[in-house]
């Protein structure tokens, strides 16, 4: 299947090759004909080709010059579009409203690649992607659990996160040494996306997990004094992980409430 290509590490290129997981990645998706959609590094086309035969035009993500041209030699340009580049520096709002995301993402660059989403979620529709297993877990946990985390907090301010499929490394070409998994991320309607200042609420999220073992008013110790935690109700001894998603936003607004 691979046709002689190799797989270039330095891109994170691990292809999937089981068509029992293709069928049920793209029956997840449940393409339409009309959907405005991009698939991130399509690679050998495992996937891009299932989708070309159920939608009208396909954009994808290629930062492989090889892939490039192997897809180019492959596909009518009118129906895929392709646009070759890095990922992480793709403007997605140039596709248009309403863009559905899919793809098989590089691990090297995964979470990254996720804060773009969430940049861009006002635009999304929603997105299907394949990850490291133990990342997905963190991007679906739920507070009190050693697997949530910052990841946790930031994307499920803006997405409703589901996990859809567990595949193993066998599902690959090279195999990977790590499980994978595939989850599907639906935008947050805007009006439920309501902290005031949505960079200061990244900012103490980030410290509040930047000592996990230290409790809030350790690691909050700059912005939040006793009096403070009285204000919003919540233990000073509490841990990052003992807080919802809600109480973290209450935190940064009452933060950008100040003067």
């Amino acid at each position: 299947m691979s046709g002689g290509h190799v797989a270039r590490k330095r891109f994170g290129q691990n292809f999937l090759v089981d068509e029992g997981v293709i069928r049920d990645i793209v029956a997840a998706i449940a393409p339409r004909h009309d959907d405005r959609m991009v698939e991130i590094g399509p690679g050998l086309g495992a996937l891009t080709r299932p989708l070309l035969e159920r939608l009208d035009c396909l954009h994808v993500v290629e930062i492989d010059r090889d892939l490039v041209a192997r897809l180019r030699r492959a596909h009518d340009p009118q129906r895929l579009v392709i646009h070759e580049g890095d990922a992480l520096r793709f403007d997605f709002s140039t596709l248009g409203p309403a863009l559905r995301i899919v793809g098989n993402l590089p691990y090297n660059i995964s979470s990254p690649l996720l804060f773009r989403f969430a940049e861009a979620a006002q635009a999304l529709r929603d997105v299907h992607v394949m990850l490291q297993r133990e990342v997905v877990e963190r991007m679906v946990a739920a507070p009190g659990g050693g697997e949530y985390g910052r990841l946790s907090v930031m994307l499920q301010y803006r997405f409703v996160m589901e996990w859809v499929l567990h595949v193993p490394p066998d599902a690959f070409r090279p195999q990977p040494r790590v499980e994978s998994a595939v989850v599907r991320m639906v935008p947050r309607p805007a009006a439920e996306c309501t902290a005031r200042d949505e960079a200061l609420l990244s900012r103490v999220v980030a410290a509040a997990f930047s000592q996990r073992r230290k409790m809030l008013r350790n690691t909050l110790r700059g912005v939040l004094a006793e009096p403070d935690f009285a204000a919003l109700g919540i233990s000073p001894t509490a841990r990052a992980e003992e807080l919802a998603v809600a109480d973290y936003v209450r935190i940064a607004d009452h933060l950008a409430g100040r003067p």
